[in-house]
Parts: C-alpha cells; structure tokens; sequence
C-alpha cells in the first residue's frame, strides 16, 4: 500500500514540486547572505558613471588609520547620501560612515559648523573636513585636505605673455585654474618682473607659453628656486614668426633647461596620424597614444592627449639632474624648421621625421636631504588652454604633472569623468522616418509574419 502510494504520480510531483522549494530557497537564502556580507556591483555606463574613480579608490587603499563620514540631513532624506557613501565604506574596512539627523541631534550639527541638510564632514585623525558638495569630487576634496594638510599653492608666473589664469577666452588658462582647485590647491597668479624672486608659499610654479623674452633676473629666479629645492613647470611654444603669431625664442630660460639635460628645438611637429583625423584633429595637432613609465604618465594608457602647435626636445642626464621622456609623437609624424611661414612642404629634405619627444620631466640633485627639485617641460602651451584642456587626457596630464611635482604621487590617477551627453539629434526627415518605421512598417511585417503562419498551418 505504502509502495503504492509512493509510487503514484501525484506522490511524485508533489516530492519533486518540494524538492525544488527547497532548492529555491536555499540558494535565495546564500544569495541574501553573500550580498549582505560582499555588497559588490558591476558598472556597465560607458564612463563610468556611477562607480568611483581610480584616484578615489587609489586615497582610501593608502589610509593609514580610520576615516569617519558623518552625514547630516533629515532621517527620511539619508538615501540622497548612502548610495555614494555605502561606495567609499565598501572601499576599505577603515571607512566608516554614519547617519545623523540633524533636527533630532542638533547639538552635533553645531558642533560640526554643519548648517545645511545634505553635508558631510570626513574625520581622519585629529584633522577634519567638510565636503564642498554632495559629489566625488566633495567628498575626496575633504580626504585630500585631511590628509595633506597645509595648503599648497600653484604659482602662475605673468608678466610676459603668458596664459593668464583670469582669462576665460579660448587661450586663457581659468578652466586650468578651476581645475587645480579640484585637488585641493590654490592658484594665483606672480610677477616676477616686478620682483625677481620666487614666493616662499608657492608649492609649484607655473610658466605657461610666455611671448617675450625672460630678463635674466627673472631667469636667475627661477634658476635660483628649482636648484633649491622649488619644483617648476615649462610650457613652450615654437618661436614662431608669422603673421600675428610672435613668440620670442627666450634664449636665456631655454638656456637653463639645456644645463638641466633639456635642449629645446626649434621647430614644429606635424602629425601626418589617420587616427587624428578620425578625431577631428588637423595635422598642427600631435596626437599621443603611448607613454613612458614615469608616473606622471603610467597610469594614462588607454586615453589620449592632443598637443597643438608643438616643438620636439632632446634630453639628457646632466650633472645634477636626471631627465625622463613623458611621450613622443606618432611615427607618422615629422618636424620642420620652417618658423616663418604657415606653408609647409611635408616633402622637404630638411624635415626630420618622428617619433620626436615632446614632454619630459626632470630632477635636480640639491645635495640636501628631502629636497629634491623637480621640472616638466612640455613643447606646447595651447594644450592645457581652454579650447583644448576638455580633449580626452589633456586634464588628467594638467593634474598629474602638477601632482608629481608637488609630491603628490599618491594622488596621480585618472579622474572621474564628465557625464556624457549620449542624446541622439535626428532632423525632422530622419525622426519621420523613425515614426514611419515603428508606427506603420514594423506592425505591419508583424501582421503580416502572422497572417502566413495561419495560412500555413490551416
């Protein structure tokens, strides 16, 4: 009878309906568990929208003690924070986040100079900050100053022809300006001809395609800062002599990089590249896939810098310094000492052809211990103007040269990107188009697929 009862259909179903149940439910169960304890998710945007950047990941992966973010806002309003910050506390067990209400413990807001819903203060140590903005770029901002401290200070130098850091125009340097404040440093702007020395607050210095010639002074200054320890940053641009476009050849500051190991030509490089083409850029424009080991650069493969009206450089170790390559142009490329007309005969005898260096970045041995100067020397100013700073890895290059010669290695990354705008335009015959096709064309294929079946099996 038992035999029987087991052997009965119903019996059977019902055992295997059981057996699957359970299954179901263990593995529902494991799932929950798993997630619970290894809170991991897969960002499949295109520029990675919605995960943190490798300079993000790369500041919490070196704390060395606890880091606390304490967010204040309304009980019912802490989802506008978590889903960012349950990011940072997932990065590293030293994270630690917390939620305060800020009507409920109002005490603690105060204590904290909170007085707005929607902030955040990140504690590491004694140090504490508070987040400029509910963004990445808030919330690292305030890892940063805990960590570093004291403020660091790039100096632009003027006085000379320079890009200047007020000038919002294509050639202006603001955007560059903006964008060093995003790694916490304060720019302003020298002049170094109404005092030739150097500020002792000025972290990093910056000389950026200057028109004119460097007075000796002025170039005595700047010798006088790096020798001692200061770190620099050359920008040069072919010494062009046609039409408007003057730039002196400044003979007395290219002189002093020569004695460091970097000898300037004189010369522009033209890209001959395809792919430049394929990016909207013009031959003027060196496009550059390919990097060196140096820090600076290490980290950048994979993205793109363009460099518009650039010159090549030799480089070589010195007496007391030691010069590395950044990147060279494309082996499709070519110089031509042609400074005095735009006209250029890509099949002259006298061109030299590529790969050519266009940036390198030195050491100077002071002889004193933990004061080591540094310089980068870049072919091109126009690169890291405004019209040109938003190409591709022409900003993440800005930031990390900036942050190697401020010794700022650890913060050497690729930064979060813009949000894209991904919309697609259509004119009015292409949107009639696609309303034809999907109103009209696509349910009537379907209708008809259907009506030949029917025919068919009837």
């Amino acid at each position: 009878m038992a035999s029987q009862w087991l052997k009965a259909r119903q019996t059977k179903y019902g055992a295997y309906a059981a057996l699957y149940i359970l299954v179901v439910l263990a593995i529902v169960v494991v799932a929950n568990v798993l997630a619970d304890r290894f809170n991991k998710s897969y960002d499949t945007t295109s520029n990675k929208r919605y995960s943190l950047s490798d300079q993000t990941k790369k500041i919490v992966a070196g704390l060395k003690q606890n880091a606390n973010i304490t967010y204040f806002n309304q009980s019912t309003r802490f989802q506008q924070g978590k889903d960012l910050l349950d990011q940072y506390a997932n990065l590293s067990p030293k994270v630690h986040v917390d939620y305060v209400d800020s009507d409920k413990n109002p005490e603690l807001a105060r204590a904290a100079g909170v007085r707005e819903f929607g902030t955040a203060v990140v504690q590491i140590g004694d140090k504490k900050e508070t987040a400029k903005s509910m963004t990445e770029e808030g919330i690292t901002g305030a890892f940063i100053r805990d960590l570093k401290g004291a403020t660091r200070t790039v100096c632009f130098v003027g006085g000379s022809g320079e890009h200047a850091i007020d000038d919002t125009e294509r050639d202006g340097f603001s955007q560059f300006k903006d964008l060093v404040s995003k790694d916490e440093y304060q720019a302003r702007a020298i002049d170094l001809l109404q005092k030739a020395e150097v500020p002792a607050d000025c972290t990093t210095v910056v000389i950026a395609g200057p028109t004119h010639d460097y007075l000796q002074p002025q170039v005595d200054a700047i010798k006088s800062y790096v020798e001692n320890g200061g770190r620099a940053f050359f920008m040069f641009d072919p010494p062009v002599q046609f039409g408007r476009s003057q730039v002196a050849t400044n003979d007395a500051l290219t002189n002093l990089l020569q004695s460091w190991g970097v000898t300037l030509d004189k010369d522009i490089i033209l890209d001959l590249n395809p792919m430049g083409q394929l990016a909207g850029l013009g031959p003027q424009v060196a496009l550059v896939t390919t990097y060196s080991g140096q820090p600076i650069v290490s980290q950048m493969r994979g993205s793109a810098v363009g460099f518009p009206l650039s010159r090549s450089m030799q480089i070589k170790n010195a007496d007391k310094t030691s010069v590395e390559k950044l990147f060279d142009s494309s082996s499709s490329s070519l110089a031509t000492y042609n400074l005095s007309s735009p006209e250029v005969s890509v099949a002259d005898p006298n061109n030299r052809k590529g790969p050519l260096t266009i940036a390198a970045a030195g050491t100077y041995n002071t002889g004193k211990q933990n004061s080591q100067g540094r310089f980068v020397v870049t072919g091109s100013s126009s690169w890291a103007a405004n019209r040109f700073l938003g190409f591709n890895g022409n900003s993440d290059l800005a930031l990390n040269a900036l942050n190697w010669l401020a010794s700022d290695e650890d913060l050497i990354s690729i930064r979060p990107k813009q949000q894209e705008d991904r919309r697609v335009t259509m004119t009015r015959a292409q949107l009639i188009l696609v309303r034809a096709i999907s109103q009209f064309v696509l349910p009537l294929m379907v209708v008809i697929a259907g009506t030949l079946v029917w025919w068919k099996r009837r």
